[in-house]
């Protein structure tokens, strides 16, 4: 008997269909995000990083260029079980033209859908309001200088466009996030203006008829970010509010939280009440410090709410963090299988049993199965579902990365070619 027929019968024993559990997961599409692979640069070959946003550390062999960052994400890809998206941000557009973010277009994306369609992937997008002269001072959509939020809404609105011409093309639907910076950083004045002029922002933006059948809009909260500590336009409650008054989703980033919120706590609560719900999952270290996703306990507990709500088709599962500290390939691995097991040890418990449990009040035993099963046989199925997807198991996947970084990525310089 294999190690995976002995795990897999182990768990048939407490009334768990491997076999089922493992289709599930295979047919779950996670979105990577591309900014990983060159830290949050893009293709504009503009200014450096702002808007509360910063990548940490220098490691060799950043992507220069569209045509490195699609091999990048090849190797990714083919170390990761599964189907997947490409999370893709408004500053990543592939043309020859200088074009300002306000006249973007679908053909200024149509490498990427081209890049999707052979490989079978699916794309997300996300309008990009930071890094840009017309976001210098911080204020986009909740600018009190009226060129300024049109230019915003311009882009929102082609950005809504874009993300609709992918849906169109690759026969899926298209998650647009809407996140903006604004805040200050010191404590204001005024509070209500800058809300209104966004909820006014936000009004005038979803106006724009699109088909709901190839794009699905959201809004992102955040709690704060560099140098806009005091107050942030777009909190949780205004977008918590706005989406549920305007028929959209709200997109909850696990590190756009008070260090002792959980975002787990909060997905079933929002389920109750909308149809789906978006995700943006990191590690937050103390605050939105964008870490690489490890396999911890609220990482698990995320992949337990998704799964016992029957909710793995309501929720989008995107990644956000970009660590330049580290090999930026192995950094996407290390996530993206991170968030997979999450789910698969989620799949391989008995939830039903577990819920009657609770419903019963039989504590006691709710709480020895709970324990008993951190020491499940979950690593032996995980291993079989890397086998069945032809990538490497275990950390064999390291040997691919370590090769990929001697041959290609040591030899790129800081130079954008």
């Amino acid at each position: 008997m294999t190690r995976f027929e002995s795990a897999k019968e182990m768990y048939q024993n407490i009334g768990v269909d491997v076999d089922a559990a493992l289709k599930k997961l295979n047919n779950v599409k996670i979105s990577m995000h591309c900014w990983q692979g060159d830290d949050v640069a893009g293709f504009e070959n503009g200014s450096s990083l702002d808007g509360g946003i910063a990548a940490t550390g220098n490691y060799l062999g950043k992507a220069r260029n569209s045509a490195e960052l699609m091999a990048d994400l090849d190797k990714a890809f083919s170390l990761i079980p599964g189907k997947h998206k490409v999370n893709l941000h408004a500053s990543y557009a592939i043309t020859d033209e200088k074009v300002d973010r306000d006249k973007l277009e679908p053909k200024h994306f149509k490498a990427w859908v081209d890049y999707a369609k052979d490989r079978g992937l699916g794309l997300d997008f996300n309008p990009t309001l930071f890094s840009h002269p017309k976001a210098a001072n911080g204020l986009t959509l909740s600018s009190p200088d009226k060129k300024i939020r049109q230019f915003w809404i311009d882009h929102c609105k082609a950005s809504r466009k874009i993300a609709e011409y992918f849906g169109k093309e690759l026969r899926t639907t298209t998650l647009n996030n809407i996140w903006i910076p604004d805040g200050y950083k010191n404590a204001p004045a005024d509070r209500l203006s800058p809300r209104k002029r966004l909820k006014e922002s936000l009004d005038e933006i979803f106006t724009q008829k699109v088909d709901a059948k190839y794009i699905a809009d959201c809004v992102e909260s955040k709690v704060f970010g560099i140098g806009f500590e005091s107050y942030t336009v777009g909190s949780s409650e205004f977008y918590m509010n706005y989406a549920a008054k305007n028929n959209i989703m709200c997109l909850m980033d696990t590190g756009h939280y008070h260090p002792t919120e959980v975002v787990s706590d909060k997905i079933s609560a929002l389920l109750l009440f909308s149809e789906k719900l978006a995700l943006h999952i990191s590690h937050p270290v103390r605050w939105d410090s964008d870490h690489v996703l490890v396999l911890n306990d609220e990482l698990k507990e995320i992949g337990k709410e998704i799964v016992r709500s029957d909710a793995l088709d309501r929720v989008f599962i995107g990644l956000d963090f970009f660590d330049a500290s580290i090999n930026r390939i192995a950094a996407w691995v290390v996530g993206m299988r991170n968030m997979q097991k999450a789910l698969l040890e989620a799949l391989l418990a008995p939830n039903a049993k577990l819920a009657q449990l609770q419903e019963t009040e039989n504590f006691t035993e709710l709480m020895a199965l709970q324990e008993e099963l951190k020491t499940y046989p979950m690593g032996d199925i995980w291993d079989y579902f890397c086998k069945m997807n032809n990538v490497p198991e275990k950390q064999n996947w390291l040997i691919d990365v370590k090769n990929y970084e001697k041959n290609v990525l040591s030899k790129r310089t800081e130079q954008t070619i």
